[in-house]
C-alpha cells in the first residue's frame, strides 16, 4: 500500500525529469494536451491524480515515450507475482523465431485437438488469469509452429489460425500486466499468421489488436482509420451474417467508439456505439446456438453496454455513466466473463468518486478486485482510483480531528498543517 501511495507522486516527477530531458517548457506541454500550465504543474508536484488512460497517453505522446515509462509498469510485486516475465520471455523467443525451423519434439498433433485445447486459454481468459495464460502459451506457440511446418492445404491454414491466436492471447496478457515488448511482437505475429491461416476473418482481429496498441501513442484518428480498414475487409461476410464476421464487426466498432471518445469526439462514439448495438442484435436473434468463438472476441449485448459507459466516462460524463448502468440488464451484465465484468467495476470505481460518493467507489473497486484480481491489481486506472479514494479519506478524517482537537483545546494543532 505505502508504495501504491507514492506512485501519484512519482509519475509526476518521471514526468518532469522526461519533459526537462527534451528542453520542453511546461507550457508547451500543457499545449500539447490541452491543458493549461498550472494544471501540469500540479501533476507535476503530486496534486493531481491521473486516473483518465486518455490523459496519460496524451502525456506520453507529447513527451514521446511510452506510457508505462510514465507510470512505471509492470509493477513490482511478491516473487510469485514476478514469476509471469519468465513465461514472457519465452514467449518472445518463440515469436522472434517465427520464420526459422520449430524446435519441437514428436510429432505435433491435429488442428481439431489444439483447437479443443485452446478453449482452456478461452476459460482463463475469461477468468482474468492473465499468468496461468502466459505460462501456457510457449509449448502452443511452439506446437502449431511445428504443425504449420509438416502440414499442406487446409490443415496448415489452421495451425497458422490457432498461432494467431495464441499471438492474440499472449497480447491481451501483456497488456494487463505491462509488458510494452510482448504487446508490440505479439501484434505484429499475429497479423503475419493471420495472413496465411485462410481464415477472412483473422486479419481484421490482428488489426483489432493494432488499434489497442495505437491507444498508448494518442493516435485516435489512425486508430479510427485502421478500425474501418478492417471493417471494410469484412464487411461482406457481415452482410451475409456469418457469425464470427458479425462478432468482429461489432468489437470493431467498439473499438472505435472508444477511440472517438478519448479524441472527445461524441458524436461519432455514440454512432459507433449504435452501429454496435446493431451486431449484438444479429448475434442474439440468430436462433441457432451461437458458434464457437474461435477469435477469442467478447462481443454481446453486455459487453456493448459496458462500452457504453466506458465511453461516458472518456468523455467525463459520469452522470451518463451512471444513469447507464441503473438502465443495464442486470442479466446481460451477469453472462459477461470475470475480465470484462472487472473492467466494468473499475470504470463505476471512477463514476461514483467523481460523483463524489467514496463509499460507493470503494465498494466497486472491490467488487472488481474480487472478480479479477490480477488485472485489477495491475491495472493503473484501478491503482490511481484507490489513490484518490485513500487520499480524500485522509483529508476527510484529518479534517474531523482538528474540529474535534479544537473543541477539546489540545496544544498540538501544528500535527494538521
Amino acid at each position: 500500500m505505502a508504495h501504491e501511495l507514492e506512485e501519484q507522486e512519482a509519475i509526476g516527477r518521471r514526468i518532469k525529469r522526461r519533459r526537462l530531458s527534451l528542453g520542453m517548457p511546461q507550457a508547451d506541454l500543457a499545449a500539447a494536451v490541452g491543458k493549461s500550465q498550472a494544471w501540469i504543474s500540479k501533476v507535476e508536484k503530486g496534486h493531481i491524480e491521473l486516473d483518465r488512460a486518455a490523459l496519460i497517453n496524451s502525456i506520453a505522446a507529447a513527451l514521446h515515450c511510452h506510457p508505462n515509462d510514465l507510470i512505471d509498469r509492470p509493477y513490482v510485486g511478491t516473487a510469485p507475482d514476478n514469476q509471469w516475465q519468465a513465461a514472457a520471455a519465452s514467449i518472445l523467443r518463440e515469436l522472434r523465431r517465427y520464420d526459422l525451423s520449430p524446435v519441437f519434439d514428436g510429432t505435433p498433433r491435429t488442428s481439431a485437438v489444439l483447437w479443443r485445447d485452446m478453449r482452456r486459454l478461452h476459460r482463463l481468459r475469461d477468468t482474468a488469469a492473465n499468468v496461468a495464460i502466459l505460462r501456457t502459451l510457449p509449448d502452443l506457440l511452439r506446437e502449431a509452429h511445428a504443425l504449420a511446418e509438416v502440414s499442406a492445404g487446409h490443415e496448415r491454414e489452421e495451425a497458422f489460425g490457432i498461432y494467431a491466436v495464441c499471438c492474440k492471447f499472449a497480447h491481451t496478457a501483456a497488456h494487463a500486466l505491462g509488458h510494452p515488448e510482448l504487446i508490440a511482437t505479439a501484434c505484429e505475429r499475429a497479423s503475419w499468421a493471420a495472413r496465411l491461416s485462410g481464415d477472412p476473418v483473422m486479419p481484421a482481429v490482428a488489426d483489432w489488436m493494432r488499434v489497442w496498441d495505437m491507444w498508448a501513442t494518442a493516435d485516435w484518428a489512425d486508430a479510427i482509420a485502421l478500425a474501418d480498414k478492417a471493417l471494410r475487409g469484412i464487411e461482406c461476410h457481415y452482410e451475409r451474417g456469418a457469425p464470427l464476421a458479425v462478432r468482429a464487426w461489432g468489437s470493431l466498432q467498439l473499438r472505435a467508439a472508444v477511440s472517438a471518445a478519448r479524441a472527445s469526439n461524441a458524436a461519432e462514439s455514440d454512432h459507433r456505439i449504435g452501429l454496435a448495438k446493431q451486431a449484438a442484435q444479429r448475434v442474439d436473434s440468430g436462433g441457432e446456438p451461437p458458434a464457437y468463438d474461435r477469435h477469442s472476441l467478447t462481443f454481446s449485448r453486455g459487453n456493448v453496454t459496458i462500452h457504453g459507459i466506458n465511453v461516458a466516462l472518456e468523455m467525463s460524463d459520469q452522470t451518463k455513466a451512471l444513469r447507464l448502468n441503473e438502465m443495464a440488464n442486470p442479466e446481460q451484465l451477469a453472462a459477461l466473463p470475470n475480465s470484462r465484468r472487472g473492467h466494468h467495476h473499475m470504470d463505476l470505481a471512477r463514476a461514483w468518486l467523481w460523483d463524489g460518493n467514496r463509499q460507493k467507489a470503494l465498494g466497486e473497486l472491490r467488487a472488481a478486485e474480487k472478480l479479477a484480481p490480477q488485472l485489477v491489481r495491475n491495472h493503473p486506472i484501478a491503482r490511481a482510483t484507490l489513490r484518490k479514494i485513500v487520499y480524500a479519506e485522509r483529508a476527510s478524517t484529518r479534517e474531523q480531528l482538528r474540529g474535534m482537537s479544537s473543541r477539546f483545546h489540545l496544544d498540538d494543532q501544528e500535527l494538521f498543517h
